[in-house]
């Protein structure tokens, strides 16, 4: 990776067309699709980016849809992340015991992918790989955003060691906590699911063949994710292991062999012997959503806005289609000479992100609710209705299309074209 000092030192601008507040994955590719078109942008990031790339130090496998991939492409980030993406051919969900299945096989749909299993750390890596060669990019880290004043006609942004930045626009990328998004007023409603997800990566004896395992048991989801090799171990996955909050915790902290006894009953033989590949970690698994996603000179995307369960994958590729949208917004505003922090690109964006979050978020709510428990008659209805799909080629293939992420009113950079 390259190291922070090596971006870019162009004359640091006395004003920018954006501030973006946190570097995680969607503030930084936010920073740079905006600072590839063109507008002068500045990443704030509290922690130290080359310690939140290195291996070890996060867990997560993360589910980049097709639509979502063609952003990072676009933003020309994907060539440092391509050689360590693992492409989803398949996709298969079970329910327990159930003989019923529904099987997704992407050749139905064409030669693409559903889309690719990436290390959160490999797509940390390779986004600031492309920002190190952007000019107009300009990275502040580590450096906290103190206090952040938002008038009529710009945006102060003033930094914990005193700098002040002046903007036309903020843009809250700071995770579901969003100290920016608090200091703004703006509430969330927020569910507790009383679960926990525990993730980590396992090596196994036969190859994964790119398909990917949603298995769902009463305690909720099982996630079988197919990973690229290493050197070590040829055959890898990540899995993502839903499981009540109070026993995540000591099921987590057993050692190696009590936690692969607890796994391999969850995980089956369907890959062969498995052994643990790096560390373990749980999260609390919440679902929340702003109460409105601006504000005065103020834009929300990714976790800042909504953070939803990891049962459909989606909680990634949501806050990629609110950078996609976003970014488009500002760019067409900033062509036609209009100011990119005014209230009508603001609304813009707001109404063409808003509906589509809130579907998601409901989405993936009933699915785990309908899915994480063993009520007989319900899972009678749910397995019924996972064959139904399955023998309805129209109905499976616009579910494939939405596991792709190329339904609905999508912006320009997931449809594959140019800003």
């Amino acid at each position: 990776m390259a190291d922070t000092e090596d971006i870019p030192t162009s004359p640091f601008p006395s004003r920018f067309d954006a501030v973006i507040i946190g570097g995680g994955p969607a503030g930084a590719l936010t920073a740079c699709c905006l600072a590839g078109a063109g507008l002068e942008v500045a990443l704030v990031e509290a922690s130290d980016p080359a310690r939140l790339a290195q291996p070890g130090t996060d867990g997560r496998s993360i589910a980049v849809a097709l639509s979502a991939q063609r952003v990072f492409e676009g933003a020309g980030a994907w060539t440092f992340m391509a050689d360590e993406a693992q492409p989803i051919l398949e996709i298969r969900v079970t329910d327990g015991a159930s003989p019923l299945f529904l099987h997704y096989d992407h050749t139905a749909l064409g030669d693409q992918p559903f889309g690719w299993i990436v290390e959160n750390t490999t797509i940390r890596r390779g986004l600031y790989q492309r920002l190190a060669q952007l000019p107009k990019a300009h990275v502040l880290a580590p450096a906290r955003a103190q206090a952040v004043d938002r008038g009529a006609v710009g945006a102060t942004v003033t930094l914990a060691d005193g700098r002040e930045l002046r903007t036309d626009l903020v843009i809250a990328a700071d995770g579901r906590p969003s100290p920016t998004r608090k200091g703004a007023g703006i509430g969330i409603r927020r569910f507790d699911y009383h679960q926990s997800g525990i993730v980590c990566t396992v090596a196994h004896e036969k190859p994964h063949d790119g398909v990917a395992h949603e298995h769902f048991l009463p305690s909720g989801p099982f996630a079988i994710l197919p990973m690229r090799g290493s050197a070590e171990h040829p055959h890898r996955s990540s899995i993502v292991w839903t499981e009540r909050l109070h026993l995540a915790d000591a099921i987590v902290n057993q050692d190696d062999p009590g936690f692969l006894d607890e796994l391999r009953t969850r995980f089956g033989d369907i890959l062969g012997d498995i052994a643990l590949d790096g560390p373990r970690f749980h999260y609390p698994l919440t679902l929340q959503i702003a109460d409105r996603a601006i504000d005065r000179r103020l834009a929300l995307v990714g976790d800042a806005a909504h953070g939803m369960h990891p049962v459909a994958g989606q909680g990634m590729n949501m806050g990629v289609r609110d950078v996609a949208a976003l970014v488009e917004v500002m760019v067409d505003a900033r062509r036609l000479g209009l100011d990119v922090g005014s209230p009508q690109v603001l609304e813009r964006y707001q109404r063409w992100r808003r509906f589509d979050n809130m579907l998601m978020l409901g989405l993936t709510d009933v699915l785990v609710r309908l899915f994480s428990n063993d009520f007989g008659p319900l899972k009678l209805a749910r397995d019924l209705g996972l064959a139904a799909v399955q023998a309805m080629p129209d109905t499976k293939r616009f579910f494939m299309k939405h596991a792709m992420g190329v339904v609905g009113d999508l912006p320009r950079l997931m449809r594959g074209e140019r800003l």
